[in-house]
């Protein structure tokens, strides 16, 4: 698969933990495909440390383990069967303590680390709420995305408010950052005439043309070509901005997948590409998708 994703599963034991490394992330991403076209990021990339053995230092996921690092870099090269396995960036150890020499390429303030925790707390409360109507019958359709608030709350700290976001189902969670309200979204999930659509899309079909993020489209995968070609039109604009593309690791086994990564990266537009990989797509294991050690965006 493409090596020159990102090298973190950004899998990690705890929500603030995951929403800080999702942060740096983000930010060490958009600052390179801002400056520079993906091919050349990439060849600046260097191998991180994948040599530990210990199990209690590794991430067991469906399809096998990896082992964790503590530094952000990128992997690119041709694959060979030595390659080593795409590893977790963390800066947190398994009981919460810091990791002494951890690479942390943008510093939380204090302020912006509480923003990050009430984002979570409020995504996790509206979800319980949304939930439960739903299987009340208040309204048809309704997707969660518990377990990954701070993947999706941490990722759009790192993005600049302008950047143009092209999501799947699950990352509510960057509308809500970027100021969406709760009396939006039940607007859009009631399908009322308070929403922007007027009630003609379907529940969890979020979109702000103020908030710059596309509407969401229910064919699986349809948003990652759409972010390679507006990244493009960016690219050619001269503008300063990138575009986001979340998606499952479920995904990535469309057609759709394939052909935006290979647009985005020939074309060398500034599009980011971030995967959600839970290990399953709705039922089925990433054991039986694909037969790497997994997706790493």
């Amino acid at each position: 698969m493409f090596r020159s994703m990102l090298s973190a599963h950004l899998r990690c034991s705890s929500p603030a933990q995951l929403a800080f490394g999702s942060l740096q992330v983000v930010k060490q991403l958009q600052r390179q495909l801002s400056s520079a076209s993906t091919a050349a990021a990439a060849a600046a990339a260097a191998l991180g440390e994948t040599n530990i053995q210990d199990p209690a230092d590794t991430l067991e996921f469906p399809g096998g383990r990896v082992p964790f690092t503590h530094s952000l870099n990128f992997l690119g090269g041709p694959l060979t069967p030595s390659s080593p396995r795409i590893p977790c960036y963390r800066t947190l150890d398994g009981t919460g303590r810091h990791i002494p020499d951890a690479a942390v390429p943008h510093d939380l303030q204090q302020p912006e680390a509480v923003s990050l925790y009430k984002a979570m707390a409020k995504l996790q409360v509206m979800d319980t709420i949304c939930y439960d109507a739903q299987r009340q019958g208040r309204f048809s359709f309704f997707m969660t995305c518990a377990g990954e608030e701070a993947t999706v709350v941490g990722s759009a700290a790192g993005l600049d408010p302008r950047d143009v976001v092209f999501s799947q189902y699950r990352e509510h969670g960057v509308l809500l950052w970027r100021g969406f309200s709760f009396d939006d979204f039940a607007n859009q999930l009631y399908g009322n005439s308070l929403e922007p659509g007027k009630g003609r899309q379907m529940p969890i079909h979020y979109g702000s043309k103020e908030l710059h993020y596309q509407t969401v489209s229910s064919p699986l995968a349809t948003q990652l070509p759409h972010a390679a070609g507006a990244a493009y039109a960016m690219k050619l604009d001269g503008a300063d901005t990138v575009t986001a593309a979340y998606f499952g690791e479920g995904a990535s086994s469309e057609g759709d997948f394939h052909a935006a990564l290979n647009f985005a990266a020939t074309l060398g537009a500034p599009c980011l590409f971030i995967c959600r990989n839970n290990g399953y797509a709705i039922s089925t294991p990433a054991n039986e998708q694909y037969a790497g050690d997994g997706i790493a965006c």
